[in-house]
């Protein structure tokens, strides 16, 4: 068997700094002879995570996990106390000296030595890669059009050199021909993610300009690219390795992490050029996801040094969506977030689009103005529901209670609840009963004992409707979506599983996607996507389609005039009651609007 000699421990405890160690995962401040930060393992406000420097230990007061520095990067790395030895033994230059006992050697320890020395070589490929990129984009003709193009957005030389932006050649089989002469294997080559899984020599990226993602160390370890000319998807990022995760990576953090560290503040948008605009008009906070929603992951990491999101995403109806579900996870994360509302003027509807079009002084003072992420969903909830009704005020509260859920204080809490009940025209008591009986609903049952049971309750199987109906008809022939965003608002939705996949089915439009694998992934419910596949693969949709799309928008119309209908004979029975000093003129007319239209729909059925 092989061991970790204990003169190589002991100097990875003698040599490492333990601040600099925590720091890559806590924001820390001294106070007096402490270091104190939020702690990594529990949710909290204020600091109680403190380290010390001389015993290289940390302690939360908070809850109560403790232990050596050498500890926590195990926790937070998911690594063995040998990897992790290993890990900091590379990170401080220090070399490991292997004791072996019996007649055997421990293969696994050389092969964590031999998988951390390939890592290594793969974050030096890529960094190779990417200076190659870099010149065909600055020096090279052939990367004129993509370094015009991006020029063309607004961007500065400088900033294509700040951010290591390059060109892929659209001659696939370039990369492997440059690299092989550089003396790198065809199997080292083929394992590294740059090339084709069934063409080993094609490169995985052709004609783009390419976008170097990099840890929060600098590190380069994958790539997105754009397209500019020629079929196939928009964006394209790297696939991921065992160097790359996107849900646990930030595209430019590497470039941002200093400002952050002293502004506690992040700057959350979509893409790469919105990130490089920012940077370029001043706001040197900004980062991005990678090519999916902003995770959980991401937002525990930028707690480490972050106490505020200001998220800038598109205005578009995705961005929007996209919003909601960002706010959600920044407060779940023990993040406060705000929302900056960018113009929504032609073209111009998020930060790259800014940039390009009224230059870094706008963008600047468009990114100054963010509100507070309860403000922001008052005004989206106003806009989705009609307030002019009891039904649409429930709704519109109904709306608030998953950020309300995601708060962490009592206070804030019922804050909150008086904030939305006074905006909304309700009773605050009302909205109190109403968010109660809501997580009511959702608690798990109690035992005899009075402790929660172990595991939850089942959740409810989805029931098809006239709702889920229609849009499965439209996600199995998506050329009809057009028609049906035509034809229906997704205010007229009522059913919760329909309207997520209407918001699906919008994305992928506005992002011109295709294909039932990019709506699945697109829709957050594990059992809504079953039931979308279990029921498209049926076939029970593919007869007469138009027709089904048809037949089902006019269903969910009828029964939308028909709610209508009655609400408005119930305002008039107040009305005629005396109760009240409405009147009956503008109810009537729209009554009878509402009569002749359900007359046409019954007669066109005949």
């Amino acid at each position: 068997m092989s061991y970790i000699a204990q003169s190589t421990i002991q100097e990875v405890n003698d040599r490492i700094d333990a601040i600099a160690v925590v720091g890559e995962y806590v924001r820390l401040e001294k106070r007096g002879g402490r270091y104190l930060g939020l702690c990594p393992f529990h949710q909290e406000k204020t600091p109680s995570f403190t380290v010390n420097p001389d015993l290289k230990l940390y302690h939360c007061f908070g809850c109560g996990q403790g232990g050596t520095v050498l500890h926590l990067v195990m926790e937070m790395e998911k690594l063995s106390f040998p990897e992790a030895i290993e890990l900091l033994a590379k990170r401080w230059g220090i070399p490991i000296v292997y004791e072996h006992t019996g007649s055997g050697q421990d293969p696994g320890a050389f092969s964590r030595i031999q998988e951390l020395e390939e890592k290594e070589k793969k974050i030096e490929l890529y960094t190779r890669v990417a200076g190659s990129f870099h010149y065909l984009l600055m020096e090279r003709p052939e990367g004129s059009a993509a370094k015009g193009y991006a020029l063309s957005r607004g961007l500065l030389p400088e900033t294509l050199d700040r951010f290591r932006l390059g060109y892929a050649p659209a001659d696939r089989r370039w990369l492997f021909w440059f690299l092989s002469h550089k003396g790198y294997s065809a199997p080292f080559l083929a394992a590294s993610k740059l090339f084709s899984s069934r063409y080993p020599q094609y490169s995985f990226f052709s004609d783009r300009l390419m976008f170097p993602i990099a840890d929060r160390l600098g590190k380069t370890i994958a790539f997105g690219g754009r397209l500019l000319s020629g079929d196939g998807p928009k964006y394209l990022n790297s696939p991921e390795s065992e160097i790359y995760k996107k849900g646990h990576t930030l595209f430019a953090l590497d470039q941002a992490l200093g400002e952050i560290r002293k502004t506690r503040e992040v700057y959350l948008a979509e893409g790469y050029l919105d990130v490089i605009a920012l940077h370029q008009a001043g706001i040197a906070t900004a980062v991005a996801p990678l090519g999916t929603a902003f995770t959980d992951e991401q937002a525990q990491l930028l707690r480490r040094w972050a106490e505020r999101v200001y998220i800038f995403f598109d205005s578009d109806a995705a961005g929007q969506q996209a919003t909601l579900k960002a706010i959600l996870t920044c407060r779940r994360n023990g993040l406060v977030a705000a929302v900056v509302i960018s113009p929504l003027d032609g073209n111009v509807k998020d930060p790259a689009d800014i940039l390009k079009e009224a230059g870094p002084e706008r963008l600047q003072k468009t990114a100054k103005n963010g509100i507070l992420d309860l403000e922001y969903l008052i005004i989206r909830s106003k806009s989705l529901f009609d307030l002019s009704g009891s039904e649409g005020k429930a709704k519109a509260c109904a709306f608030m209670f998953p950020y309300l859920e995601t708060l962490d204080s009592e206070v804030s809490r019922m804050a909150s609840i008086e904030q939305v009940a006074d905006a909304l025209g309700v009773d605050r008591m009302a909205v109190l009963h109403d968010y109660t009986s809501h997580i009511d609903s959702r608690e798990r049952p109690v035992s005899r004992r009075g402790r929660e049971e172990e595991y939850p309750q089942p959740a409810m199987p989805i029931r098809m409707n006239d709702e889920l109906y229609l849009l499965i008809v439209v996600a199995v022939t998506y050329r009809l979506y057009p028609k049906l965003r035509a034809s229906l608002l997704i205010k007229e939705i009522e059913d919760p599983l329909a309207k997520e996949l209407f918001i699906a089915l919008e994305e992928c439009f506005l992002y011109d996607e295709s294909g039932m694998d990019a709506l699945l992934f697109r829709i957050s419910r594990a059992d809504l996507r079953n039931f979308v596949t279990k029921h498209a693969a049926s076939r029970e949709f593919a007869s007469n389609p138009e027709q089904l799309l048809s037949d089902g928008i006019k269903r969910i119309k009828q029964r939308c005039l028909e709610k209508r209908l009655c609400e408005i004979i119930l305002e008039l029975r107040i009305v005629e009651s005396g109760t009240t000093g409405m009147q009956p003129e503008e109810l009537l007319a729209e009554k009878m609007h509402i009569d002749a239209e359900l007359r046409r729909m019954k007669e066109d059925k005949q």
